[in-house]
């Protein structure tokens, strides 16, 4: 059974795409989404993964395709019993696509599953159309939202891997062979083989690259560490709110938009919390649910500030109805770079866009959320709501719980003052007679030995 929806708009466009004096129309495409009856199952166990609703996955494909320069005409889901070896679908439903992509004048098909090279040939002879699989649209995605010479090489990488999995006979061209020549002797390399070698001379290249990229990143975070700023690191699933979240912490500007992979490449900015202790924030990459190995491959370095860091947060949309199954997604795939997603005291659990839900939803997330394990902070990184409490927690996290301590500077400690304020909260002030002032503050763990260590300094100097 299918469940299909016209979809006769165009969508968003890349911002100043030009092509000539006009701007370039979007990329006509029919938009499939197989559903399989039979779920897959966890690796480490016969459970069944969190099944995602027909219609949010619907939506997340075709949010995929209008993230890049595509006009979903046509869009459909498609309950798959059994899959076929040579095209995913049954016959009747390719000639029943077929058909539509004629007449909707189609030029792609964006095919929500991951197709064998085989399956994505016979689909473009069957549909008569370039057909794309959901690693390849994320590929292009990515493509597009690169910034950085490092996630320009990232996505390049994870490309001509993608490529090299998809050579397959498609070309009379790929069956000649070219004459050997010198030692080589024989009749040669086919074409395919030659085809081959050039892609592993090019992934070659490009991890040499890489690597020089990936020693140059732990320079910077081997100068960080000397100057031991606790490293905090935001990771959700795609469009959960990091950015938004991260602009509300930092002040930053980086693009937030409702929009799938709104951003790619990490950014880390100082942030000072509420008593003073410094960190490093940094907003990463979006995960998904079946993010290719390629990309986890080539993001590694990308992600090893996730690996690297003090303190994670993983914020969730809660206001999402499958964001039990996006969390699942998100802890399955810190679990494969090495964060335990249940340990409370590196993970904190963010509850994002709690302004979308009711009041009576609100209270019944909140009073089930604890479930043995640490609650969860409730956020609204749009309007603030919340914010105070998780910079508080994070603080408390990085730097202990708060203590009290009153301290006396004599008069050649005055200029300590304003370090105190800083670093501290004062809660009464006292100018004593000799000259001396005695402050009574509330301070972190780490700032109050600080603090003592300053004042022991300057006593002993």
């Amino acid at each position: 059974m299918a469940r299909e929806k016209d979809a006769d708009r165009s969508v968003r466009g890349k911002q100043g795409h030009q092509l000539g004096p006009e701007a370039k129309d979007p990329t006509r495409a029919v938009v499939i989404v197989p559903v399989l009856t039979r779920q897959p199952r966890d690796d480490d166990s016969s459970r069944p993964r969190l099944s995602r609703s027909a219609d949010a996955r619907h939506d997340e494909a075709v949010g995929l395709a209008s993230a890049i320069d595509l006009n979903p005409v046509h869009t459909a889901v498609v309950t798959v019993a059994d899959p076929r070896p040579a095209t995913l679908l049954g016959s009747g439903k390719v000639a029943e696509f077929a058909d539509i992509v004629k007449e909707r004048k189609a030029e792609l098909v964006i095919v929500d599953h991951p197709l064998t090279p085989v399956q994505q040939r016979n689909l473009e002879k069957e549909l008569n159309a370039k057909v794309l699989d959901r690693t390849g649209l994320i590929l292009e995605i990515f493509g597009e939202r690169a910034r950085t010479k490092e996630g320009t090489l990232q996505v390049e990488l994870a490309h001509l891997n993608y490529q090299k999995g998809r050579l397959v006979r498609s070309w009379t061209h790929l069956e000649r062979q070219r004459g050997g020549a010198g030692f080589l002797g024989g009749p040669g390399e086919t074409q395919i083989e030659s085809d081959r070698r050039i892609l592993q001379d090019k992934i070659t290249k490009l991890k040499h690259e890489l690597e020089t990229v990936r020693r140059t990143r732990d320079l910077h975070r081997a100068k960080r560490k000397k100057v031991p700023f606790p490293v905090v690191a935001i990771v959700g699933y795609t469009n959960a709110g990091k950015s938004t979240l991260f602009n509300r912490m930092t002040g930053a500007g980086v693009l937030a938009e409702d929009m799938l992979f709104a951003t790619l490449d990490p950014t880390l900015r100082r942030v000072r919390l509420p008593h003073g202790t410094p960190i490093i924030l940094s907003d990463t990459v979006g995960f998904i649910s079946d993010l290719p190995t390629h990309l986890v491959a080539a993001f590694r370095a990308t992600l090893e500030e996730v690996v690297e860091a003090d303190l994670v947060l993983h914020l969730r949309d809660i206001s999402d109805p499958d964001t039990a199954a996006q969390a699942e997604d998100v802890e399955r795939i810190l679990g494969d770079l090495g964060v335990d997603a249940a340990d409370t005291g590196r993970v904190i659990e963010v509850w994002n866009k709690i302004d979308l839900l009711d009041e009576g939803n609100r209270e019944r997330l909140l009073a089930g959320s604890a479930g043995g394990k640490a609650p969860p902070i409730a956020i609204s990184a749009a309007t603030g709501e919340g914010i105070d409490a998780l910079r508080a927690l994070i603080e408390t996290r990085v730097s202990g719980e708060l203590e009290t301590m009153t301290v006396t500077l004599n008069p050649a400690q005055l200029g300590q003052v304003d370090w105190l304020y800083r670093n501290g909260d004062v809660v009464s002030r006292t100018d004593n007679e000799d000259g001396s002032v005695t402050l009574s503050l509330t301070a972190t763990h780490s700032a109050r030995q600080e603090i003592e260590s300053r004042l022991n300094r300057r006593n002993s100097g």
